[in-house]
């Protein structure tokens, strides 16, 4: 058997799912992780965004710590970094070039990066820049997690260095998105915050077949809509649903919509969370086309795809309720297959223990690529 691993997370938040869907992310994956036996540390930087909107501050599934700033990180927490089998830091994290710079200059014997905003990150590289990530730093890490797969995973080694690009998408833990067996009382929803560049798809899925289908119900939950929005009187809104309302929101709606940003509609193969959450508890989606959806979920099948308006309205309005919980179903026997948190946290894990081969082959590369000093290709300015 396998030993256990000793995992450190440096992330965003896994306190305080308020506005941003890393939290359930990582959750996910390390109730997964947790399940699997391996002995996990997270590290949130302590702001007061989110330290006033916990819903999760202290974990069974992992030791959560918060530090003030890159100094208390490093000073209290050094012990803990090179003790570790791998230390993971996630894309928005605050200070992060600096961050990432003082832990390769450890020498740690493994040091990843989990981008859960891929799309987002590739698109300001190719313009100025990130604050959570130099892109003079891609090269240096063992493995480059990425939320998006596909062909961006070749980009990520050929146009920008990356010594080894894996795809880690997000997941949805069975024990907390399940079926619930409630009544419907919406025809169609949708869950997430607020963005602009999502907001002309939701007008056009969600909020126009609303006006043309005044007798039906639907509802849109998120923070940080602007206040001069139009919503149709049928249109229901939700300021902010906590993780564990997640599964009865799904379970109370026909269907439910799943809109991509600009960025990742570009990239491709970039499913979101709710897709998985969704599909774990067997609620149909209704989703915007991109490439690589329907190498997760095909079609007709364990999804529908709409291109405007129109489909919605004809989806709302045709699909039977037998067709409709065969759908349903589909996408759950899929997400119970490979999107679990199990299942990510067996993928994970497994890159993980390549690295330990590796490592017992040749010398580890963590402090610096081949052939270059540990300050070479570090500067940045951001």
């Amino acid at each position: 058997m396998s030993r256990p691993l000793k995992i450190v997370f440096i992330g965003l938040t896994l306190s305080s799912s308020w506005g941003n869907g890393h939290a359930t992310t990582y959750r996910s994956l390390l109730r997964g992780l947790h399940g699997q036996g391996h002995d996990v540390l997270f590290l949130e930087r302590d702001v007061p965004w989110y330290a006033s909107r916990r819903d999760l501050a202290d974990p069974d599934f992992c030791d959560l710590r918060f530090y003030g700033d890159v100094e208390e990180l490093l000073s209290t927490y050094s012990g803990g970094l090179k003790g570790a089998d791998a230390v993971i830091v996630g894309s928005y994290l605050p200070d992060g070039v600096k961050v990432i710079d003082a832990l390769l200059d450890m020498q740690l014997p493994a040091i990843c990066f989990y981008d859960i905003d891929t799309p987002v990150t590739l698109a300001a590289m190719d313009r100025d820049g990130e604050s959570y990530l130099a892109r003079a730093q891609i090269p240096r890490f063992d493995v480059y997690f990425s939320f998006s797969g596909g062909e961006v995973l070749r980009r990520l080694e050929e146009d920008y260095g990356a010594r080894r690009a894996a795809a880690l998408y997000c997941s949805a833990d069975p024990g907390e998105y399940r079926p619930t067996g409630e009544a419907p009382r919406w025809d169609l929803g949708y869950m997430g915050t607020y963005s602009a560049d999502r907001q002309p798809a939701l007008e056009a899925l969600l909020l126009s077949p609303a006006r043309q289908l005044p007798r039906m119900r639907f509802v849109v939950a998120g923070a940080q809509y602007p206040d001069d929005i139009d919503w149709p009187a049928n249109v229901e809104r939700i300021e902010h649903l906590p993780p564990a309302d997640h599964a009865s929101f799904y379970g109370r709606q026909r269907f439910t919509l799943n809109l991509t940003r600009a960025d990742m509609v570009a990239l491709g193969w970039s499913p979101s969370v709710r897709l998985f959450e969704a599909g774990a508890c067997a609620t149909p989606v209704i989703s915007d086309r991109w490439r690589g959806i329907e190498e997760l979920f095909p079609d007709g099948e364990a999804i529908l795809l709409a291109q405007s308006g129109r489909d919605v309205v004809r989806f709302l309005s045709e699909t039977s309720e037998t067709v409709r919980q065969e759908i349903g179903a589909r996408a759950r026997d899929i997400v119970l297959r490979d999107h679990s948190s199990a299942a990510r946290a067996r993928q994970f894990t497994g890159v993980l223990r390549s690295l330990e081969r590796n490592s017992r082959q040749q010398p580890a590369l963590s402090g610096a690529a081949a052939g270059t000093t540990p300050t070479e290709g570090m500067r940045c300015d951001v």
